[in-house]
């Protein structure tokens, strides 16, 4: 589905990854972990062709190539999503309006009504609110619509930067919950989360970033008893 290949990014004299490869099979939940500045926003930031890749990098979604499409178009026209770190939500229009936002491009109008509903199935709470402004709301909420907005996009594939941050451990959980059952109804996921030990649990397979470069791979369950894991982001 998704095929990454020597996957290089430098923001001026710096490179940020050194020429990763990894990949996203049809319904996968795959994560990305590592410590703060390894790199792994800026993969995320890759793919969703929000920063550029360097000459010789390979990107393909779908047999297509990605660095043909800018930010816009990966959305709208191959429904590949990006949850990003801070959410970035538009605190001044409500939640249905920040939902609705997400559908400018999609003319699919009985198909848009369902999937609003089925957001507000998953994330009850967001029903309760959908009036009130995305601003206002909560740290677990503004979470949940910024999922919810992924969702009305017309997901295939979402990319996750850090979805836990700032959450207590029930609405974290809550979360997580959501987004397993998002992906039981077809939808791939690539999840960048600093809490390992909840990403790898989470995840059918992972990947350990360190300093712009892949060191570990394999299924989330062996990567959690992976002694250099356990020692590095485990806490022992």
């Amino acid at each position: 589905m998704l095929k990454v290949e020597n996957l290089r990014v430098s923001y001026g004299k710096i490179m940020a990854l050194h020429g990763i490869d990894f990949y996203v099979d049809k319904g996968e939940i795959v994560t990305i972990i590592g410590a703060n500045g390894a790199g792994k926003s800026t993969t995320l930031r890759a793919v969703s062709r929000m920063v550029p890749a360097a000459d010789g990098s390979r990107l393909t979604y779908n047999g297509k190539n990605l660095l043909d499409y800018s930010a816009d178009r990966v959305v709208s026209e191959l429904g590949l999503t990006h949850v990003p770190e801070g959410r970035r939500l538009f605190g001044n229009l409500t939640v249905l309006e920040n939902l609705k936002l997400a559908c400018f491009a999609r003319k699919d109008r009985e198909q848009i009504k369902r999937d609003l509903e089925r957001v507000f199935s998953i994330f009850a709470r967001l029903g309760e609110r959908r009036e009130q402004k995305a601003g206002t709301l909560s740290g677990g909420e503004q979470q949940m619509l910024a999922i919810g907005r992924a969702f009305m996009s017309g997901r295939k594939i979402m990319l996750l930067d850090e979805p836990s941050m700032g959450l207590a451990p029930l609405l974290m959980m809550g979360v997580f919950n959501a987004l397993r059952e998002i992906n039981q109804e077809g939808t791939a996921i690539l999840l960048v989360e600093q809490n390992a030990r909840l990403a790898l649990k989470f995840a059918q397979r992972g990947y350990v970033l360190e300093n712009g470069h892949l060191v570990l791979e394999g299924r989330g369950a062996d990567l959690l008893q992976n002694p250099q894991v356990q020692n590095a982001y485990l806490g022992g």
